[in-house]
């Protein structure tokens, strides 16, 4: 059995392979070959190509179909909308045209060949003329194998079902001609290393290394995307750790190989990087509080909650160091940095949240907070306050087994008043016991900027006392307007 997080070391056996595609070919077996007659009646190739082929061999099922034709658009458009019980061509710019049929998700592609200029952040699409060539241009040889249809063919001009089962990412031709194509496909290969669990052959990684700077050509969405793909990987550690060692990291997240020179407070000998990627991955292993599903918030949280630490370390003249106020700065750098990547105001609004709360538990001590404190840590919290509770539990990689023992104890005590207090006064709602209209009926005011403090003073009585009946919050207002004469 591999050990957590570790992907499994040995190799696939080719007999496995052959019955996991053919299992998976006669699974899908009504669509495709259903499809792959209609294309043949019609005089053009038709082949099943890419991820879904790689997953078949591996033994993983998909309703999500990405073929290659010699057909033009047009013409697929025309056989899919006759076929398919609803289409789309949002991909027509480059070859693609998609449809629904039943539960099938199929996206059909005319062959072709992509390639940047070099000053471009966009790949120019050109048609190609046979399968052969298509498969060529692809990222990997895992990637370039495909069955032709209806016939069920296999074609794998470039090893990829050795390569598959002896786990190893590998350029069908030189990686420095297929980067140069699309510099994307660096990010591509940390992306399926962290998915699949593969090695990169030597020659991939010394070209990315050499080749590292020509990301930045590639637009902040793409990157992005790959980036999204690879830190929900069941081995995201694989991922990072390339883009770090190969220099990748520095130019698309370089907050990461940044904390390698950084030594956390207590000076253990791990650096805050492994640190950062234990936290990772103790985040994974708690996903089961958030649903179970691979959590990007919670993660990438967990990826960026030191993040500040550089900006903010002091040397003490005992030779201890601190970090005091990371959680903020730490906050700060990660919503720049999620803002340059193009992410949406809720995704930067929830990470930056928790990497700002991350330390907020350690003022609990051994459960010494009031009412009052575990009130107001609900409050800040909001609504990523699960996301909370795993990133502060994750957050401790003591190798004290004694410490991580009383830690865990007393945040499963806050956890329990949390929920006791929740109970007893609907804790998640936390609103005071008199609205706006209220308000301004008691004080007799119209709307306007004293409605706001007077609010405000409720909300903090609120979380001071705990619930108040209507008469008690009126006396307490009434009080509260008399003192401001």
């Amino acid at each position: 059995m591999s050990e957590p997080h570790q992907p499994p070391s040995e190799p696939i056996r080719l007999v496995d392979v052959q019955a996991s595609v053919a299992a998976e070919l006669d699974r899908i077996g009504p669509v495709v070959s259903e499809l792959g007659a209609l294309f043949a009646a019609a005089d053009h190739e038709l082949a099943l190509v890419g991820g879904p082929v790689r997953d078949a061999m591996l033994g993983r099922r998909s309703n999500d179909l990405d073929l290659t034709t010699s057909a033009r658009p047009e013409q697929t458009e025309k056989i899919l909308r006759a076929w398919g019980d609803a289409w789309w061509d949002m991909g027509r710019d480059f070859g693609t045209i998609g449809c629904r049929k039943g539960d099938w998700v199929v996206e059909v592609t005319t062959y072709r060949s992509e390639a940047y200029d070099p000053s471009s952040r966009k790949p120019e699409v050109q048609y190609g003329d046979s399968l052969a060539g298509d498969l060529g241009r692809r990222d990997f040889s895992v990637n370039a194998m495909a069955v032709r249809l209806p016939g069920r063919e296999i074609e794998d001009p470039y090893g990829g079902v050795v390569d598959l089962a002896n786990r190893v990412l590998r350029t069908p031709g030189r990686p420095e001609d297929s980067f140069s194509d699309d510099p994307l496909r660096m990010m591509r290969a940390a992306r399926f290393a962290a998915q699949l669990g593969f090695t990169v052959e030597e020659s991939v990684v010394s070209a990315m290394r050499d080749m590292a700077e020509r990301i930045t050509i590639v637009s902040a969405e793409r990157v992005r995307d790959e980036l999204v793909k690879l830190v929900c990987a069941p081995y995201p550690r694989l991922g990072l750790t390339l883009l770090v060692d190969t220099g990748l990291a520095a130019h698309v997240l370089p907050e990461l190989p940044r904390l390698q020179a950084e030594r956390d407070e207590h000076q253990r000998h791990k650096d805050v990087y492994e640190h950062t990627l234990t936290v990772l991955e103790q985040a994974i292993d708690l996903e089961d509080r958030l649903g179970g599903e691979p959590d990007f918030v919670s993660r990438f949280a967990a990826l960026m909650h030191d993040v500040g630490k550089p900006k903010t370390r002091r040397f003490l003249d005992d030779g201890t160091v601190t970090f005091h106020h990371h959680d903020v700065v730490g906050a700060k750098i990660t919503r720049k940095r999620m803002q340059a990547l193009r992410f949406s105001g809720e995704q930067i609004d929830a990470v930056c949240h928790l990497v700002e709360l991350h330390l907020r538990f350690h003022g609990y001590g051994s459960g010494e907070w009031t009412d009052s404190a575990v009130r107001r840590y609900v409050r800040d919290a909001g609504d990523q306050l699960e996301r909370l509770h795993v990133l502060t539990r994750a957050d401790c990689t003591t190798r004290n087994a004694r410490k991580a023992e009383r830690l865990r104890r007393t945040y499963d005590d806050l956890e329990e008043r949390i929920e006791r207090l929740s109970q007893e006064e609907e804790l998640a709602a936390l609103r005071p016991a008199l609205d706006g209209n209220q308000i301004m009926e008691i004080l007799g005011i119209a709307p306007g900027r004293e409605v706001g403090e007077a609010y405000k003073f409720l909300l903090e009585l609120r979380l001071d006392e705990g619930p108040m009946t209507e008469d008690a919050a009126t006396a307490a207002l009434r009080a509260w307007w008399a003192a401001r004469g």
